[in-house]
């Protein structure tokens, strides 16, 4: 694990910042916001807040419901 992480550091600089959602785990949670959905996410999460604001799509990477 250490040297996918070191490797994956070395890498960072060569990197679009994108990330694939599905293929992201639990520690990194909070790359979804800027990697996955970019200038999009706030929008998301106003239209989290309107149509789910009990969060009940809430499986895989999450988007919370603003406040």
């Amino acid at each position: 694990m250490t040297w996918a992480r070191r490797m994956f550091e070395a890498a960072a600089p060569f990197a679009t910042g994108g990330v694939y959602v599905n293929f992201m785990p639990g520690d990194e949670a909070q790359r979804v916001s800027s990697g996955a959905y970019g200038v999009n996410f706030a929008r998301l999460a106003k239209l989290k807040a309107k149509y789910d604001p009990a969060n009940l799509f809430r499986v895989n990477q999450n988007i919370e419901p603003a406040h």
